[in-house]
């Protein structure tokens, strides 16, 4: 309550959360979801456009192959994205890159709108991919914005307000997609094209507010417009202690640069923060999560859901999660990250047992659709309370100022390559493993919850000093003499 006292007495910070959510993460769930909904009306129009052409239909298969190339493309552009964010976060700062990043917006959202106009369905295949370059960039610069801009006991609500306007992206997307609004056979260039809005929403609104205050006196040095920021973004609070904190951090960090990305695994005191941060990026996207959504559908049917109702309940997924990300933000400062994390992970790992025995028995039992439509709403809680918000704290916490930049970068772009790997793979693993597809996920939900239990350390109401101090302690405790720790180092350069 006293956290919430204090988002409300800074109203800045609440509009700068609210300005970079919109066109950051909300872009990401928001085009992840309305590409769902047109997917037969682009597949006519494919076939269309290659009959005016030449003559003739293209094959069935081919068709198929044009939409895959639509969807894949997108965690495609992801990966591009996550690399172009560290180098674009150093060297315009993390509100710049941002605004710049809607470029591929602006240029996707024309292309998506002109396409039945021109007749060309590769202007639907590029815009995906310039919409995935800018999910990628805004998704990884996002956090690390807001996490540099909150004060210590906000840090971790404010860095789960990514998670929150993804799920809502989610959701809005799912309602504009419905039948009754943009989801019919004439409005599907107005629908992609919608990805517009946010966009220009973002534009009118991050102008106006303060660049992250870490960034300005420890990467800029400009201790004048990080003293005006602090006082921007706390409101009436006294920010002295703050700004004399982050005056330390600089000073025990001087003339160091920017690491790039391939640096961070042969530095032996980051070894804990890179494997904690490989592991469960890579838990994220292998949880299963995507698979429990692409199985929504069919469970909805299988319980008796009319066919023109189960778009209804599908959005009844995506508001899930929603709530789920909500109630994480209340909860993280008080229970803290690793229990939120294990808890999530330990849940998934049930309700995931449960449904996949409920779809081996569906054919037994009657009421068995209904359990593993329970179980859906279930797991896409377990998993919107724990890893799909505090993952994302994981790079702004555990890595310093000079190592932040690079470390999203890998998380990134693992992450996206993943998202690709499984979209691509998982027709072959539902045909393959039929009922029992959900095995593999069940395993990488165990090791995540191993993994948190044992060995990545608890950073709740922490300083960056302190978590870096205490990372140095875990990754040299099994030597005698480990090298004298002296903070985290400044970036100065914008080398990557």
């Amino acid at each position: 309550m006293r956290a919430l006292q204090r988002l409300i007495q800074g109203r800045v910070l609440l509009l700068t959360i609210c300005a970079a959510g919109i066109g950051g993460t909300f872009q990401f769930g928001y085009n992840l979801s309305i590409i769902n909904a047109p997917t037969l009306h682009i597949q006519e129009f494919i076939n269309e456009t290659w009959w005016v052409r030449t003559g003739q239909p293209l094959p069935d298969h081919l068709v198929l192959l044009v939409w895959s190339l639509i969807v894949s493309l997108y965690p495609l552009g992801g990966l591009f994205g996550a690399l172009l964010a560290g180098p674009l976060a150093v060297m315009l700062g993390r509100k710049k890159s941002l605004l710049v990043n809607n470029i591929f917006v602006v240029a996707a959202a024309t292309l998506f709108g002109f396409s039945r106009r021109a007749g060309s369905f590769e202007m639907i295949v590029l815009g995906r991919l310039l919409m995935g370059v800018s999910a990628g960039l805004s998704m990884n610069v996002q956090p690390m914005y807001l996490g540099e801009s909150a004060p210590r006991e906000l840090r971790g609500a404010v860095a789960m307000t990514p998670a929150i306007f993804a799920a809502l992206g989610i959701v809005i997307g799912q309602v504009v997609g419905l039948r009754e609004l943009l989801g019919n056979p004439g409005a599907w260039p107005l629908l992609l094209a919608s990805c517009l809005v946010p966009g220009v929403l973002q534009l009118a609104s991050l102008p106006l507010l303060p660049e992250s205050p870490r960034y300005l006196l420890i990467d800029r040095g400009d201790t004048e417009a990080c003293l005006v920021a602090l006082q921007r973004l706390r409101g009436s609070a006294d920010v002295a202690g703050e700004l004399e904190e982050l005056e330390e951090e600089r000073a025990a960090c001087e003339g160091q640069r920017a690491r790039r990305p391939w640096e961070l695994f042969q530095d032996r005191g980051l070894r804990r923060q890179v494997t904690s941060l490989v592991v469960l990026a890579s838990a994220l996207e292998l949880c299963g999560n995507d698979s429990v959504y692409a199985y929504a559908s069919s469970v909805f049917r299988e319980a008796g859901i009319p066919e023109g109702k189960v778009q209804y309940a599908v959005l009844g997924t995506g508001s899930c999660e929603l709530l789920a990300a909500c109630l994480s933000c209340v909860l993280i400062e008080r229970v803290g990250r690793r229990l939120l994390l294990i808890g999530g992970y330990s849940l998934m790992t049930c309700w995931g047992s449960i449904f996949t025995a409920a779809l081996c028995l569906q054919s037994f039992f009657t009421w068995m659709p209904y359990l593993a439509m329970s179980c859906i709403f279930a797991f896409i809680l377990s998993f919107g309370i724990g890893p799909a918000g505090v993952t994302g704290i994981l790079a702004t916490e555990l890595f310093d100022q000079k190592a932040r930049p690079a470390a999203y970068m890998v998380g990134g772009a693992l992450m996206w390559t993943l998202l690709f790997l499984v979209g691509l793979g998982f027709p072959f693993l539902k045909e393959g493993l039929s009922h029992f597809l959900y095995m593999p996920f069940l395993g990488v939900c165990v090791c995540g919850t191993i993994y948190t239990g044992f060995f990545l350390p608890e950073t709740k109401g922490k300083t960056f000093l302190e978590i870096s101090e205490e990372l140095h302690r875990l990754n040299f405790s099994r030597q005698s003499q480990g090298p004298e720790w002296t903070g985290p180092e400044v970036v100065l350069s914008t080398e990557l």
